[in-house]
C-alpha cells in the first residue's frame, strides 16, 4: 500500500453539486480534498488536522456561525501556512472581509480557471505535481 504524499485541500460549500465539482477539479490538479458543508465544519476539520492542509478553497454564503470570509480570517490567523481562495458567485470582497494573503475567484468558474488561478497564486512548493 502507497501513502499519497498529495498536499490536502478543505473544500468547503453548502452546495453538494459546487462541493463535488471544485474537489474534482482540486483533486484533478493533485490535492487530497477533505469537504465540509459550513463553515463551522470546516473550522474544526482544519483545527483537527491543520497542519497537512495546504489550501482552503470555500465559498461565502453558507449556513452557521462562520461565512467563507469569517472562516478565510479565522485560517490567516490561526494556520499561516495554509493557502486560502475564497469563491462567490453573488458577493465581492469589501475592505477587511480577505485576509490580506487571500486571493478571490468569482463563481461560475471551470477548471481551467481554477488551475490558472492556483498557479499564479500557489507558491511553488505548495503547488501538487500536476500544478507545477
Amino acid at each position: 500500500m502507497t501513502v499519497s504524499t498529495n498536499p490536502y485541500a478543505v473544500v468547503v460549500d453548502d452546495d453538494v453539486l459546487i462541493l463535488m465539482h471544485i474537489s474534482d477539479i482540486l483533486a484533478d490538479a493533485g490535492f487530497q480534498t477533505l469537504e465540509a458543508s459550513n463553515g463551522d465544519d470546516a473550522k474544526a476539520l482544519i483545527d483537527e488536522k491543520g497542519n497537512g492542509i495546504a489550501l482552503l478553497f470555500t465559498d461565502v454564503q453558507m449556513p452557521g456561525s462562520l461565512d467563507g470570509f469569517a472562516l478565510a480570517r479565522h485560517v490567516a490567523d490561526h494556520w499561516p501556512e495554509i493557502e486560502i481562495v475564497v469563491a462567490s458567485g453573488l458577493l465581492k470582497p469589501q475592505a477587511g472581509d480577505m485576509p490580506a494573503r487571500g486571493t478571490f475567484i468569482s463563481k461560475p468558474f471551470s477548471a481551467e480557471v481554477v488551475r490558472d488561478h492556483l498557479r499564479r497564486t500557489l507558491p511553488a512548493e505548495k503547488r501538487p505535481h500536476p500544478l507545477a
